[in-house]
């Protein structure tokens, strides 16, 4: 592409609101923002544990570091998996009663190579219609090509299952990160077993939020993992890190180990980072507290959305998205809540479709109350 079209490009995402621009926070720590030389409260992280800045895993991290190194050196099969890798794979499978683990560099890595590890290339890739980017990415590249049923729609899914009988393979997510709900996993699962479909999961916004011990959305639903054949989840979201992993039984992540591209030629994670990684899961089953405070705060959320009759999307989960339509707008608000010191980022098209901007609230057990009131009082003054 030719820069003059480049520049053509972004004027006209300029014009529409649509234009995304990189802004350099000083510091995010824990519910606050650091931004010129300001504090802001931080209604956009996915910190819901708020264990980012645990100091126990910062801890961790640190003497995996002095241990370990800072990088791993090499892919996973060439020098690259060492023991703290090993340990944490094994705290995962132990947490959510798996044979096998892999880790990945990001949850965009292992949502790739599970569709397009997973699906055959005679098998067709049903996906909810709001499934991430990166489950998106995956279907346009698959061979056998993808349909896409209605969101947690059971019943467009049942026609499609009925259309490509024993020749599908079902991917959803356990709550949707620009909504906020959650499908029927358990009609769902019963569904895919009726037709012989396996079904992948996206748990990136479940695990370590929902389920005993925060053991994730099929815990929650009173499902066995191995209720779906792979199980993707992340450490970036509730466990405070970065990176990914699938968790699946040990004839899937052998044959994975095999075929998925986005594992064999990645350099793996930090061995500190794994170190830091597994000290978070070991909290997250332990300090129930941090789940209770998140869902007082979740509950107080939709109690002052109603109460200043600002309506929410539907959701239970960390996630509370509030519409606004209009991206201008959105960025308005966005802008103007800065100014009052709430930072809460505006989401566009093409994140969200078009006309469906909005203010995503994301939510933290390290909140207070008096900071969601804030937060509901500056947006009824602005809306």
């Amino acid at each position: 592409m030719q820069i003059a079209q480049m520049q053509q490009l972004l004027a006209e995402r300029e014009q529409a609101g649509l234009l995304r621009r990189l802004k350099t926070a000083q510091q995010v720590s824990g519910r606050v923002i650091r931004y010129q030389n300001r504090e802001l409260l931080n209604f956009s992280g996915n910190d819901y544990l708020g264990l980012a800045t645990e100091p126990k895993v910062v801890a961790a991290l640190q003497q995996g570091a002095a241990d370990y190194g800072v990088g791993s050196s090499g892919s996973p099969l060439v020098c690259g998996q060492q023991a703290p890798h090993q340990a944490l794979c094994d705290e995962i499978c132990d947490w959510l009663n798996v044979d096998a683990v892999l880790l990945f560099s990001s949850g965009f890595a292992a949502n790739q190579a599970m569709l397009l590890g997973l699906a055959a290339s005679d098998e067709t890739l049903l996906l909810d219609k709001l499934s991430h980017a990166s489950m998106i990415d995956a279907a346009l590249q698959h061979p056998g090509g993808y349909q896409r049923f209605l969101h947690n729609d059971l019943g467009s899914l049942h026609k499609l299952l009925q259309k490509h009988s024993n020749k599908a393979v079902v991917a959803t997510e356990g709550v949707f990160s620009m909504d906020g709900d959650s499908p029927d996993l358990a009609k769902l699962v019963e569904l895919c077993q009726q037709y012989q479909a396996p079904l992948l999961l996206d748990d990136a916004h479940g695990l370590g939020v929902f389920g005993p011990e925060g053991a994730g959305s099929l815990a929650a639903a009173g499902l066995a993992t191995d209720a779906s054949q792979c199980l993707m989840a992340n450490f970036g979201k509730a466990l405070g890190g970065q990176g990914g992993f699938l968790a699946t039984s040990a004839v899937v992540a052998d044959y994975l180990t095999q075929n998925a591209r986005h594992f064999i030629y990645s350099t793996a994670l930090s061995p500190a980072l794994a170190v830091a990684m597994r000290q978070s899961i070991q909290l997250c089953r332990s300090q129930q507290w941090r789940r209770d405070k998140l869902i007082e705060n979740i509950q107080y959320c939709r109690e002052l959305s109603a109460q200043f009759e600002l309506e929410l999307l539907p959701s239970t989960s960390a996630i509370q998205p509030l519409l606004i339509g209009d991206s201008h707008k959105a960025m308005w608000v966005s802008q103007q809540l800065a100014a009052k010191g709430i930072w809460l980022s505006a989401i566009r098209s093409p994140t969200v479709p078009l006309h469906q901007a909005r203010l995503r609230i994301t939510l933290s057990a390290l909140q207070q109350k008096q900071d969601l009131k804030l937060l509901f009082t500056t947006l009824k003054e602005l809306l």
